[in-house]
């Protein structure tokens, strides 16, 4: 199975990441979406549900940022751990 990782540094493009990273999922591929030195910005209904069926997928979400892990759930990732996880994929899609 190859794997994806959707950078997302952008926050104008979190939503839109999220989504990318549920057609790969779709698509039958290894997702690892990573949200990096920004907050989620409009955590409202949709992304919620959203993100819960990237969960149900079995994709992986991870931040670097405290209030995402914190009050949202995300995995915990260093800027080395993102490093090692790019080079492990098979395909990088930056927002």
């Amino acid at each position: 199975m190859k794997k994806v990782a959707v950078v997302i540094r952008e926050p104008r493009q979190q939503y839109e990441g999220l989504r990318t990273s549920l057609g790969a999922l779709m698509e039958n591929l290894h997702v690892q979406m990573i949200v990096l030195e920004n907050a989620i910005q409009n955590m409202d209904e949709a992304y919620y549900e959203n993100m819960m069926f990237l969960d149900e997928m079995e994709g992986e979400r991870y931040s670097d940022h405290p209030e995402n892990i914190d009050k949202h759930g995300f995995d915990p990732v260093s800027m080395e751990e993102v490093g090692d996880m790019l080079k492990q994929a098979d395909i990088v899609i930056p927002f």
